[in-house]
């Protein structure tokens, strides 16, 4: 059994899934990792889907050198509304969400319930090729993939909060106010 980096709090309320040396790039899966933390496996799904079809985006925070602007980013805090569509980076991560959910009805969880907790996208051994230029000479033609691994939990049903009876306390600047508008 290959060791994750962080092991699930409740075991047995989660699912993982994980891919070795993929062929996308590091940088856009990066930020596609960071876009789908902490979503439900539906909503993760439906949102990458609709980045392979270019109806949302996704934002780029770190990695943004020579990233254009486009008016879909101005919906995240993005420096500068710098965003793009990283269709390969997109369909690895459905892939892997796929995975995790088949996982999950394997061992008998509520798929409609699941959350991405936690996801990490490392850098793998650069894969080489040769480009070859002018007057003879060669130059190295690098592909840059990743690892991915990410952890699904399983949330519980969600509890609405009791209704307090005390009332909500006021700032002394408000009582005044309120005490020289009674006047």
């Amino acid at each position: 059994m290959v060791r994750y980096a962080k092991e699930a709090e409740n075991p047995a309320k989660s699912v993982k899934a994980r891919g070795f040396h993929l062929r996308t790039h590091f940088k856009t899966s990066r930020e596609v990792a960071q876009a789908i933390k902490g979503m439900h496996i539906r909503k993760a799904t439906k949102y990458l889907k609709d980045v392979v079809a270019q109806k949302q985006i996704i934002p780029m925070r770190r990695f943004m050198g020579g990233v254009g602007r486009h008016a879909q980013a101005k919906a995240f805090n993005t420096a500068g509304s710098l965003g793009a569509w990283p269709k390969k980076s997109a369909t690895v991560f459905l892939d892997l969400l796929r995975n995790a959910e088949s996982n999950a009805e394997v061992k008998g969880l509520e798929v409609d319930s699941l959350v991405v907790e936690y996801i990490q996208v490392n850098r793998a051994p650069l894969m080489r090729r040769r480009t070859y230029r002018a007057h003879g000479r060669i130059n190295p033609f690098m592909c840059n993939p990743c690892h991915i691994e990410m952890i699904l939990t399983e949330t519980e049903s969600v509890v609405s909060k009791e209704e307090d009876d005390a009332p909500k306390k006021k700032s002394k600047k408000k009582e005044a106010r309120a005490r020289l508008g009674a006047q």
